[in-house]
């Protein structure tokens, strides 16, 4: 476990020596949560970066300082993980440009998200908490269910900021489905006494798309 996030900064250090071209890397995970003071510590970082390029070069570095490619587990199951990488007690878990599935590092999560380190190759960025509630919302690990609370609790997200991300998420990948799963995590929120303003919303998307589901199988 990762429990101080300057650890990490020593780490971006050691990739930025490593890369002969500039990436600009999207931290979504735990680690912002440790950085911003709302988790105590996390047991890996979530990178998404925009481009395949950009994803060759930092596997490629995080190579040449002896991270290795391990397996995926079962609790990915919806995740679009291009690969995860471990040195010690660091662990990379690396996306290319779509995070779960079809959902996209978007161009207003890019602009949402905080700049805290400018190296000679490596730019890195923080996602907003938002979108972090919303990725974290696409997993099947319980460790999240309890970083979305925390995140609910503590920092007050813009919950219109959320929905309007998850639509537009839905649109440009046309995988409606994703309502129903986050719908899912959602639920179990509820279930433990989250309070979350835009659920009416969440409820209408999932019965539309479970009306047309139901129109398409009719017509056949």
């Amino acid at each position: 476990m990762i429990e101080d996030f300057k650890k990490v900064e020593l780490l971006l250090n050691d990739i930025d020596k490593a890369l002969t071209t500039p990436i600009r890397a999207y931290i979504i995970g735990g680690a912002t949560l440790l950085y911003r003071g709302i988790k105590p510590a996390t047991k890996d970082i979530d990178i998404v970066v925009e481009t395949r390029q950009e994803f060759i070069e930092l596997q490629k570095a995080l190579d040449e300082i002896n991270f290795a490619p391990t397996l995926v587990g079962k609790e990915y199951t919806h995740m679009n993980l291009s690969q995860i990488f471990q040195r010690g007690e660091f662990r990379i878990d690396l996306f290319e440009k779509e995070v779960c599935g079809q959902f996209s590092l978007s161009k207003p999560m890019m602009k949402r998200a905080q700049r805290i380190t400018t190296l000679n190759h490596l730019h890195v960025f923080l996602c907003s908490n938002e979108d972090i509630f919303l990725f974290k919302t696409m997993t099947e690990r319980e460790g999240d269910i309890a970083d979305c609370i925390s995140i609910a609790t503590t920092q007050n997200p813009n919950w219109n900021t959320i929905l309007e991300e998850l639509k537009h998420q839905m649109k440009i990948s046309a995988q409606n489905v994703w309502v129903t799963w986050v719908g899912e995590r959602l639920d179990i929120l509820q279930e433990r006494g989250l309070d979350m303003p835009m659920m009416k919303e969440i409820d209408a998307l999932r019965e539309q798309f479970y009306d047309e589901l139901e129109k398409k199988y009719e017509k056949k």
